[in-house]
């Protein structure tokens, strides 16, 4: 039997509930009181498993909503996540938490976090895991952008690339209101690693990972600075083995380490829950920050025009969406792989027919 959680499921009448408590302040010799007209901000999380609840969490303590919607298909585990959530209403900021296995609880989104996705079975080939994913999204992302059809959808579920353009393809949004998680949280990863080697803080390395969320990501090793100071020529001058060899075990290092944590957890949660958070915070605040993020990239350091392929460069995130892509100089060689990777998203949407 479902649990009274509120006075007013217990019985009580919640009209007029603060009338003993409060009396209006007079205005001008009126009793009226005046409405408050504050447009409120309203974020709904799709998915309430690790990842999900983890940005819920992080969005709810970083006070960056007036109310949070989750969505998930398993009701009693959907109905206590929020309740773990409400009990710790007198130590965070007031916020309106709504739960529902129905989509119209997103209704009026400002922004919609996407974390569901089918997992992969042992045994199952990468394109059916896909197709599974794509069959999943034609349930929520159509309702979705009908609930909230000037929403921003951000896409967090895995293979992150062309679940977000499958979102894009499902929603019929323009592509600036469609973004992926993207390498943000591998670029972070990147950044920690330098930053440990350097011993400085990792928010003054400006280091990036573009291209997939995934096995051909590239590490932009020619724009890394710190303090504004290029930093690969230094190290190669300081450490006889910082060669290609090495660039790419430090590359594979940063994609591999996901991996390590699910072996050692089980799954991820924490990072991808302050990554995704920051990037709600720049797109919700207009921050105009730049993140790396996967964004349609097709003409772009020559990414063909007719391959509306979904991957991460930086761009610049403010309330409209997508307000820009930075047009970073590679070298001949990232070009190269970014191309290569573009290609293995492309291939892989190409079969999708959407």
């Amino acid at each position: 039997m479902k649990k009274a959680t509120s006075l007013s499921e217990l019985g009580f009448d919640a009209d007029g509930a603060s009338s003993g408590f409060f009396r209006p302040v007079a205005d001008g010799g009126s009793t009226t009181p005046t409405s408050h007209r504050r447009r409120l901000t309203k974020i709904s999380v799709i998915g309430a498993g690790n990842v999900g609840m983890a940005i819920a969490q992080t969005i709810l303590t970083r006070d960056m909503a007036d109310e949070i919607a989750l969505v998930d298909a398993l009701p009693d585990k959907l109905r206590g996540e929020m309740l773990d959530l409400q009990h710790a209403a007198a130590f965070l900021p007031r916020v309106r938490l709504v739960s529902d296995t129905d989509m119209s609880v997103t209704r009026g989104s400002d922004l919609a976090i996407v974390t569901a996705g089918a997992r992969q079975i042992p045994g199952e080939t990468r394109l059916n895991l896909l197709q599974r994913n794509v069959a999943l999204f034609r349930k929520i992302v159509p309702p979705l952008a009908e609930h909230s059809p000037e929403a921003l959808l951000l896409i967090v579920s895995n293979p992150v690339d062309v679940l977000t353009y499958v979102a894009w393809k499902l929603s019929g949004f323009p592509a600036s209101r469609v973004i992926g998680s993207g390498t943000n949280l591998d670029s972070s990863r990147f950044r920690f690693l330098l930053a440990e080697h350097l011993q400085v803080n990792a928010q003054d390395v400006q280091a990036y990972m573009v291209g997939e969320h995934g096995d051909s990501s590239v590490a932009i090793w020619s724009s890394m600075s710190v303090a504004g100071m290029p930093v690969l020529k230094s190290l190669r001058e300081s450490h006889e083995r910082f060669d290609e060899e090495a660039l790419e075990g430090i590359r594979r290092a940063v994609v591999d380490s996901a991996y390590e944590v699910i072996s050692l957890k089980g799954y991820t949660s924490w990072a991808i829950g302050y990554s995704v958070a920051s990037l709600a915070a720049s797109l919700l605040r207009d921050q105009h920050r730049i993140h790396p993020v996967s964004v349609l990239a097709s003409g772009f350091h020559g990414i063909p025009h007719d391959h509306q392929v979904f991957l991460s460069l930086p761009a610049r995130l403010g309330r409209a969406g997508v307000l820009g892509v930075a047009e970073m100089e590679l070298t001949e060689e990232e070009a190269r792989r970014l191309r290569r990777s573009a290609k293995t998203l492309w291939d892989n949407c190409h079969l999708l027919d959407l």
